[in-house]
């Protein structure tokens, strides 16, 4: 086994420990690579898989974690969520539209009343949250403006 540096306080992890670090490793390199994806590809959404690819990453990887807040792309939209529980209006605008939309295509697709029903208090739920959170500091200075 390699020595530890005199003064070093972790300790070893075991084998279980490890194993958890990877898959939440994998986990988070997963919602990078959707997140990413949803950058190009209009219908995937970017933020909730950086969300949890942060998450993630503080689970496992520091460095990850790091990276993932200093990007220049990514790291706005992470820290205005960490710093303010906020989402930027384009977003939740864009959000609220593909959910009526989705609903649309639901209603006039799904059968069963029961399910149309269920789906649609999950979905107004969705509308509910996204429409209560924050703009954020940056749409909140424009507004002034």
């Amino acid at each position: 086994m390699a020595e530890r540096p005199e003064g070093s306080s972790r300790k070893p992890l075991g084998l279980r420990e490890r194993l958890m670090r990877q898959l939440w490793l994998a986990l988070a390199l997963l919602f990078v690579g959707l997140g990413s994806a949803g950058v190009v590809l209009p219908l995937v959404p970017t933020t909730p898989f950086l969300l949890l690819a942060a998450y993630c990453a503080s689970r496992s990887s520091p460095a990850l974690h790091a990276w993932l807040y200093s990007h220049p792309r990514f790291g706005p939209l992470l820290r205005n969520w960490r710093d303010h529980r906020a989402i930027p209006r384009r977003t939740k605008l864009l959000g609220i539209a593909l959910i009526a939309a989705s609903w649309t295509w639901m209603w006039i697709t799904v059968e069963p009343l029961y399910l149309r029903l269920t789906v649609t208090a999950f979905m107004a739920f969705g509308v509910v949250f996204l429409a209560t959170r924050p703009n954020g500091p940056s749409d909140e200075r424009s507004d002034d403006e």
